[in-house]
């Protein structure tokens, strides 16, 4: 088919208006994407033959070229100034621009001219969305409306498949609809996406009246008079989004539909141009919308998040939202940060990624609730009457159910009434009304240190804390607006601080909000059954003001390059009295700062069975008081780290160290003797067995060493003797249960004693996907081995019982050797991609002062599948023996600590020894660390 020579387009010296190159580019318009130019080469080399396919084919080679190129150049561009979105998003709006307008006039001009067109045959291309707001990242999707004047005709139809198969040749996302003018207003006044979406057209290219008529008609029929229906959708979408995306201080954000995110901004500018009719965003200063500070901090949010998003996309080539741990570390790198001051790049560009994010949170939400507020309507009369609001001080009132400022200027004589307001939402359950947050951000200056040291403005903070029983929303709300760092410089630098590690799920500021929840909640009570030693603790009474305190200052230190207990300790000695408390008071807090995680690290790093280890413990805490104080502390820093972070085991450590060290501290160390445990031990099994005859009870008591029965709970002495019982010398049992105490299940096996027992074990276990938290093994004196190992699955949860029998099998073909481990593992032993981005340093450490008859190597590096079995094997080639290992996960990091004797019974004394171990370890180590990345 020859097709007729294509309609005389303009010459290329008529410039249109959508020809005119913008100046506010990237990189010069003409070298990104020279439309004009572009357009005289597309149409000179338009082939006369060969059909549409030949058109649509020479069409998308030659656009497909100049796509490559514009985005090359911008690219590069970026690169060298990184932090410049806005010319950026423009730059790839102009490209999509340019591609859409020339498949247009290829689509009316050569596929399906029509010189006189009737009035029916007219088609207008409009962009709407973010596209329409002349937004967009590198892979952002390109929503286009295709508008006609009446129900669409065979040759409009045409026109819009033509162009939709040279878009998606193109490898652009099209999102696209079709309607009349009467379709968008219909649509739009049942559907407030579609709404939305139209709020934002632009005209691209087409019959120009058709889209102005368009306008028109929106703002006269649609959206006029609808102003508060539509803020009222806009805010219960924000709501919604903002439940199913979860709180805005996440580890791995959403930068486009997370809190604080692009879509928040959107939401402000949508509503801003519905009620005013405009798209200038510096308006909303003269709009009275915000204030000239405000609109700084909300346009430099805007820019940071607009560079994050763009660098995302080229980084992966896609189109990718979630900011994820390996892309964190992209984009700091290529946005410019570097390491320094003893933390990460990345790091650095979370906390202002949070900052940024905090600052958009906090402004779209004092803007939609005033907008909220100003588009409610009244309550009914009678119902005001029935319904009064709390009584408030002077200077305030509630306004729309709020607590607002009566007289601005009169609130401003006292500074403290920058703290009296939170006094006063807290005392009232009133929320603060969005000008009165406004007012106390914009007058942090006034909290100076005269107001810092003055007692008044003392007790209103601790009472805070401490009175009006929700200390989490006074602090957060504080530390949202400023004041919490204004009152508590030292505070200032955790504000957004983002912990780059897979464990805490919270940044600094947040995390310790959120400890103070827990510690309110088990205060009042609301965690009695699943905290019952931290609510006995306070029930029986503790300084709340010491505790309270400790927990506000107690990660204080964190980012710098000293330890941040020992810095914290420090700040904290200075912060306490500047908070009221007396000189014990303080000095109390700054021993908990100090020591906030000897508990944890004594519950989850050692062996707790072992005397030895309780000793150190109730000789580091000395007092009750402190043991009391620093249990609560310590459940509160776990369960303030993330969702699902605290558990059973972990309540089973603490509950173990702290009754075991009280018993200690109140009725002596002698208490922890080993010879009145093993005694206890015996007689529980033997009450436990009554129904045993005394030989064999006898067997039983009889045939293991002292470690053994300070070592494991009754329950397990029972299943090692019935397991034990009638055993053969090949014979291997295993016995598998639920603990449920401890959110694990527990295997004990009973098997002949050999060398390495303990890692072929392990491997077993390591081979069926069970991560081991927890493991000891004995060795009886006729001979025979029993271990426990406790485990839980791949989500940190307890085995179902259902795969229980596959557990079973596998373990008993790998002791059998029917499967070998070291060949196994290597292919399931694999990072995810989002983890490789961690780095932990490791460490290896030889302690032979924390137990009595073992050396404890301590191995703290990353972890990762089979890192359990490789060290395991290493110890067991250097024919050392392992008597139990105790193993504490923090996310992507491990710590391995292994209670064990040379082969003569001794420990590790000599430092020859200790070297060669070391290096044997590390190599294992790096050697597994390499077979995981590959």
């Amino acid at each position: 088919m020859t097709l007729p020579p294509p309609a005389s387009p303009a010459p290329v010296s008529d410039l249109r208006p959508e020809d005119i190159l913008p100046d506010d580019l990237i990189a010069p318009a003409a070298t990104i994407f020279d439309l004009p130019a572009l357009r005289a080469r597309l149409f000179d080399s338009l082939p006369a033959e060969g059909g549409e396919p030949a058109i649509r084919a020479a069409t998308v080679r030659l656009l497909n070229e100049a796509r490559h190129a514009g985005r090359e150049t911008i690219a590069q561009a970026f690169a060298a100034q990184p932090r410049n979105a806005f010319p950026v998003t423009h730059a790839y709006t102009w490209v999509t621009d340019g591609l859409v307008r020339l498949c247009f006039e290829v689509a009316t001009e050569v596929l399906h001219p029509r010189p006189n067109p009737t009035a029916g045959e007219r088609l207008a291309v409009l962009a709407v969305g973010g596209y329409g707001r002349g937004e967009m990242a590198p892979h952002s999707d390109v929503d286009l409306l295709f508008l006609t004047p009446h129900k669409i005709t065979a040759w409009a139809e045409s026109v819009i498949e033509s162009m939709l198969y040279m878009l998606w040749d193109l490898k652009l996302k099209v999102g696209h609809a079709s309607r009349t003018v009467k379709d968008c207003l219909r649509l739009g006044a049942e559907d407030f996406t579609i709404r939305t979406a139209m709020l934002e057209h632009r005209y691209l290219i087409g019959h120009r009246p058709l889209a102005e008529d368009l306008d028109k008609r929106l703002w006269n029929d649609l959206f006029k008079g609808s102003e508060r229906a539509f803020v009222a959708a806009k805010l219960e979408e924000r709501g919604e989004r903002h439940r199913k995306q979860g709180l805005r201080y996440v580890v791995e954000p959403n930068v486009k539909e997370g809190k604080g995110g692009l879509r928040d901004l959107q939401s402000l500018f949508w509503i801003t141009k519905y009620i005013h009719r405009t798209d200038d965003t510096e308006a909303m200063v003269r709009l009275g919308v915000f204030r000239p500070e405000e609109y700084r901090t909300f346009h430099k949010a805007e820019e940071f998040l607009w560079a994050t998003r763009c660098h995302m996309h080229l980084a992966t080539g896609r189109a990718v939202e979630q900011l994820t741990f390996d892309m964190q570390v992209e984009v700091a790198d290529r946005m410019g940060y570097v390491d320094k001051g003893g933390r990460r790049a990345v790091e650095w560009f979370m906390q202002d990624y949070f900052r940024h994010a905090t600052a958009v949170g906090d402004l779209t939400r004092i803007f939609l609730t005033s907008l909220e507020a100003e588009h409610q309507k009244d309550a009914p009369l009678i119902l005001r009457m029935f319904k009064r609001g709390p009584q408030v001080k002077d200077g305030y009132e509630v306004v729309h159910n709020r607590l607002a400022i009566i007289d601005p200027k009169a609130f401003l004589t006292d500074k403290m009434n920058l703290l009296r307001i939170f006094e006063e939402a807290l005392r009232t359950g009133l929320l603060i009304h969005p000008d009165a947050m406004r007012l106390v951000k914009a007058n942090l200056t006034l909290i100076d240190d005269d107001m810092r040291t003055d007692r008044e403005a003392q007790r209103i903070f601790m009472d805070l804390m401490l009175k009006h029983g929700n200390p989490e929303r006074a602090l957060r709300r504080m530390n949202e607006l400023g004041v919490l760092a204004a009152f508590i410089p030292e505070f200032e630098p955790i504000v957004a601080m983002m912990q780059f590690n897979m464990y805490h799920a919270f940044t600094v500021d947040e995390h310790t909000i959120q400890c103070i929840r827990h510690l309110s909640e088990i205060e009042h009570g609301d965690l009695t059954e699943e905290l019952p030693v931290a609510s006995h603790i306070l029930r029986e009474g503790v300084n709340r003001k010491v505790i309270y305190v400790a927990l506000l200052l107690h990660d204080i230190g964190k980012g710098r390059d000293e330890d941040h207990a020992v810095l914290g300790a420090q700040i904290a000695r200075r912060v306490a009295p500047r908070l009221g408390l007396g000189k014990q008071e303080s000095a109390t807090v700054e021993w908990l700062v100090r020591y906030h995680l000897l508990m944890s690290d004594m519950a989850q790093k050692r062996d707790i069975a072992d005397p030895r280890t309780v000793r150190d413990f109730a000789k580091a805490v000395q007092t009750r008081e402190r043991l009391d104080l620093l249990t609560v502390l310590t459940v509160c820093d776990i369960r303030g780290v993330g969702p699902g972070v605290w558990n059973n085991w972990k309540a089973a450590l603490i509950r173990a160290l702290y009754r075991q060290t009280r018993r200690a501290l109140e009725d002596g160390m002698e208490a922890l003797n080993r010879e009145n445990r093993g005694t206890e031990a015996k007689r529980a099994l033997r009450e436990a067995l009554a129904d045993w005859d005394g030989k064999d009870l006898r067997t039983e008591t009889q045939r293991h060493y002292e470690p053994y029965w300070q070592g494991l709970h009754v329950t397990a002495h029972q299943v090692f003797a019935r397991l034990l019982r009638d055993i053969q010398q090949d014979e291997i049992k295993i016995d598998i249960h639920p603990d449920e105490d401890r959110d694990a299940t527990r295997v004990c096996f009973a098997l002949q004693d050999h060398p390495g027992i303990f890692s072929r074990l392990a491997g077993a276990l390591a081979l069926s996907g069970a991560n081991v938290v927890d493991a000891r093994t004995f060795t009886s004196k006729d001979g025979y081995a029993t271990a426990a190992f406790w485990i839980q699955d791949a989500d940190g949860s307890p085995y179902e019982s259902a795969r229980i029998p596959r557990l079973r099998d596998t373990i008993r073909k790998t002791l059998l050797g029917e499967v070998k481990p070291r060949e196994a593992i290597q292919s399931r032993d694999k990072l995810k991609k989002r983890e490789r981005a961690f780095k932990v340093p490791t460490s290896i450490t030889f302690d032979n002062e924390g137990s009595d008859i073992y050396t404890i190597i301590e191995v703290d590096t990353r972890d990762r599948p089979g890192l359990l079995y490789d060290l395991t094997r290493t110890l067991a080639e250097a024919h050392v023996y392992i008597a139990s290992a105790v193993i504490a996960t923090y996310g992507e990091q491990v710590v391995d600590s292994f209670y064990v004797k040379d082969m003569f019974g001794l420990k590790y004394f000599s430092p020859s020894k200790q070297r060669t171990l070391e290096r044997k370890l590390r190599d294992a180590i790096a050697a597994g660390a390499e077979r995981a990345r590959a």
